[in-house]
């Protein structure tokens, strides 16, 4: 059987890791995103606006996907803008699909803050328990997770297919412009601090520091995404997913340093801002691209501090529980430290980082 799909978010960390892992299966994939890009045979581009429903219709006239894997979100001021636009891209796709009854099934990907709450909101108050399990109630506090998944629910009712729900740790992969990259944030970190002699000081908090980590690379959570799409054990469930093992970031640490050719610094004993810091060091970067013959020069293009710090700076350890998937036949692995050092290496061939 060819399956057909509709990767929603194509060019993301997690959509382009997807697509691409699709692809290789032999599936048909079209990529859509408000600029896809068009290098990525044999994804097919597919231009839209997801909050454009006329636009969004006439780009999928002719497509008609046996699943939908749904990889993209719009930050916004508040939360409750983060509700209503989030929701609203997801609805539209089933709105402007010619026959979303020809779907066999949707996935959707969300996060770790269906357990720790809106950005504005991060794991502040009192902390959840830890491992975050997908048996743990909604946080009684808004989410546009939380109305994603509802408007999947309605949609799955409706149109008679089934679904999934994909809840990642921190994701830790190859992707330009994402707003959610902590790899590619940390290289570039590491690649200044190398060139300026800077102290490569973790930044973030004591609890991260010291406390047990696991994150999740990319290639993993494709695996996760094509198994819960293939599988009939994956049909209309929520499902954690990480790499499978898990770290100290006082043991990663050095490592990473050592990858650059750098020293790691003795940690501060408290959290610093790297978005602070990396927002003022946009000349260095010219400077560094500049003598390296980097494809780009703009810092802001390549990192995503802010997230990087409100996951560094977590009070609590990031720890997630995969048993869901391992009771129910998913077995992948991925060893994080390769996750980073495999990302780092591309970077360098691909003339991102010196």
């Amino acid at each position: 059987m060819t399956y057909t799909a509709l990767v929603v978010g194509a060019t993301g960390i997690v959509g382009q890791n997807l697509a691409m892992r699709l692809a290789a299966e032999g599936w048909v994939v079209y990529g859509l995103a408000r600029h896809p890009r068009q290098d990525m045979a044999p994804i097919i581009p597919i231009a839209a606006d997801l909050l454009d429903i006329e636009s969004l219709k006439k780009a999928l006239l002719n497509i008609k996907p046996t699943h939908v894997f749904f990889c993209s979100w719009l930050r916004q001021e508040t939360e409750t803008e983060n509700r209503r636009v989030n929701s609203a891209m997801l609805r539209h796709v089933f709105a402007a699909l010619p026959d979303p009854y020809a779907l066999s099934h949707v996935a959707l990907t969300t996060g770790l803050k269906h357990y720790l709450g809106p950005f504005e909101a991060y794991a502040k108050g009192t902390p959840p328990e830890t491992p975050f399990r997908e048996m743990m109630p909604r946080l009684n506090v808004e989410n546009f997770y939380y109305d994603q998944e509802d408007a999947l629910y309605e949609a799955a009712a409706q149109y008679g297919f089934s679904w999934s729900v994909h809840r990642p740790s921190t994701i830790i992969g190859y992707a330009l412009g994402n707003a959610m990259n902590m790899g590619i944030t940390l290289a570039v970190y590491a690649a200044i601090c190398k060139e300026t002699g800077r102290p490569f000081v973790f930044p973030g908090s004591p609890t991260q520091w010291h406390g047990l980590v696991n994150v999740t690379d990319a290639r993993q959570l494709a695996r996760h995404l094509l198994w819960a799409a293939t599988n009939s054990a994956g049909k209309n469930e929520a499902f954690n997913i990480v790499n499978g093992d898990v770290f100290r970031w006082k043991w990663l640490w050095p490592q990473l340093a050592a990858w650059f050719g750098i020293e790691s610094a003795a940690y501060s004993g408290q959290a610093l801002s790297l978005e602070r810091q990396l927002a003022a060091d946009t000349e260095i970067w010219k400077e560094i691209s500049l003598k390296y013959g980097l494809k780009e020069a703009r810092i802001s293009h390549l990192t995503s501090a802010w997230h990087t710090d409100a996951d560094l700076g977590l009070p609590i350890e990031n720890i997630t529980d995969m048993s869901k998937s391992r009771k129910l036949g998913f077995t992948a692995y991925q060893y994080s430290p390769d996750s980073f050092i495999d990302l780092f290496t591309r970077l360098r061939a691909e003339r991102l980082i010196p």
